[in-house]
């Protein structure tokens, strides 16, 4: 599974992602390998052999590409029409719709301020730099005047935008879009979102065909840097999986206070009551595999109302995972301080917004074609190239028990929050006795 946690509904296609994300973790291994020990054997052989290995690489990541205007158009339709439907079905729902969307616009902040300034701490190789623009082809586009970046937003053509590649213009036409269609007549809406979820299903069909590619696309990827750049690229694998494991726990440890700052849960009863269901995220890394045990954690040990939990936790798991937008920022931000790029606040705002909205929108995705679906249009639209995300999907799943298990926390933490407003409703004006009991 990667950071974005399928939500998928058949458990048997989730437990198939972690043997092709070990088989792309081994194509990246022995291409870094084969471009090492070329290297050091025939530095000629070696650079006829990132020659060959190049386009072979370029091809791989082009097949994913041509995905993801199709897919994630489609995808930010149907969800939000399901969203829409979602609030439309009371009070609880609505409340958990707003603790989602604030708890995921917070980890997408907290990630676009912390992860540029804690890589600004990490030294840079050289010859990494110029390794990675060479198989990228290409560095971050120039940035333009902010209002110019402003008018941008809106596309004069939709068309255009996408033909263009224009992700962020073609959100917002796509949001545009979805809303209206929440508006008019049901029989109306839904060809539309039939068609919609058709499309979504037929490119994540395309997309899982190429992944399966993935072993042979990594390591031609990973080749041709390590001929240029040694090992030293392996060294910044590294500073992207650590940089995601510090982002993910405090982003857990800031879900504790979350739950519990104002009028919400005991510190230390929530902290004590969810470990139960963090154990089987870890253990399984997927939140739906998890969810019978949030499900109880509600019930049995924190003593919430059984018909709060039935609702927010299956609604949570479904939009709530707080590492993909944590993840696509620190993506982002990883692929900037490789290239030698600083990003301008302007384009972090607009990244960490639209990794708000994709997060929300990519529900049900398989583990490695989210992250390829998911991470492709914010790199895009942050104008860094595409080509390390090949290397980053390969080491993904490092990171990924402590991504399910910050996922898990703050669907536990919406669950708290809901549950504890409505046990605020149901007293009785001046009686300070809740309806939420501790545990016996």
């Amino acid at each position: 599974m990667s950071a974005a946690d399928s939500a998928a509904p058949s458990p048997s296609a989730s437990r198939r992602i972690p043997g092709d994300a070990v088989l792309v973790f081994a194509g990246l291994v022995v291409g870094a390998i084969a471009g090492l020990a070329l290297d050091a054997l025939s530095p000629s052989a070696a650079a006829r052999a990132a020659d060959i290995a190049r386009p072979i690489g370029q091809l791989w990541l082009h097949a994913l590409q041509m995905t993801i205007v199709p897919l994630v158009m489609s995808l930010l339709i149907v969800g939000i029409a399901q969203a829409s439907d979602a609030a439309a079905s009371g009070r609880i729902a609505r409340r958990t719709l707003g603790w989602i969307f604030a708890i995921a616009s917070g980890a997408s902040i907290f990630t676009a301020l912390f992860a540029p300034f804690a890589l600004s701490f990490v030294p840079r190789d050289p010859e990494l730099v110029a390794a990675l623009q060479a198989a990228s082809g290409t560095v971050a586009a120039p940035e333009g005047s902010v209002g110019a970046s402003i008018a941008a937003l809106v596309p004069t053509n939709a068309i255009a935008a996408a033909a263009q590649g224009a992700i962020v213009p073609l959100v917002v036409f796509t949001l545009c879009f979805g809303f209206a269609l929440t508006r008019i007549a049901p029989e109306r809406r839904a060809p539309v979102l039939a068609l919609a979820q058709g499309v979504a299903d037929a490119m994540l069909m395309v997309v899982k065909g190429v992944l399966r590619l993935g072993p042979i696309g990594v390591a031609a990827l990973i080749l041709p840097v390590t001929v240029q750049a040694g090992g030293s690229v392996l060294g910044a694998l590294g500073v992207y999986v650590a940089l995601l494991i510090v982002i993910y726990l405090l982003l857990t440890a800031l879900l504790y206070l979350v739950a519990c700052v104002g009028r919400g849960e005991s510190l230390r009863r929530f902290a004590t009551a969810i470990v139960p269901a963090q154990v089987v995220a870890a253990s399984t890394q997927s939140s739906l595999a998890s969810l019978p045990a949030m499900l109880d954690v509600s019930a049995n040990r924190l003593r919430y109302p059984p018909r709060v939990g039935a609702l927010v936790l299956p609604l949570a798991v479904s939009l709530l995972r707080i590492a993909s937008p944590a993840q696509y920022l620190g993506v982002v931000a990883f692929i900037a301080w490789s290239q030698g790029v600083t990003l301008e606040p302007a384009t972090l705002a607009a990244c960490a917004a639209l990794a708000v909205v994709i997060s929300l929108g990519s529900v049900g995705l398989p583990g490695q074609a989210s992250f390829m679906a998911t991470n492709l249009p914010i790199t895009q639209a942050a104008g860094l190239p595409i080509a390390p995300l090949g290397l980053l999907l390969a080491v993904d799943l490092i990171p990924d028990i402590f991504a399910t298990t910050g996922n898990v926390t703050g669907q536990l933490t919406v669950n708290s929050r809901v549950a504890r407003a409505e046990a605020r409703d149901a007293v009785p004006t001046g009686d300070a006795t809740s309806s939420v009991s501790p545990p016996s």
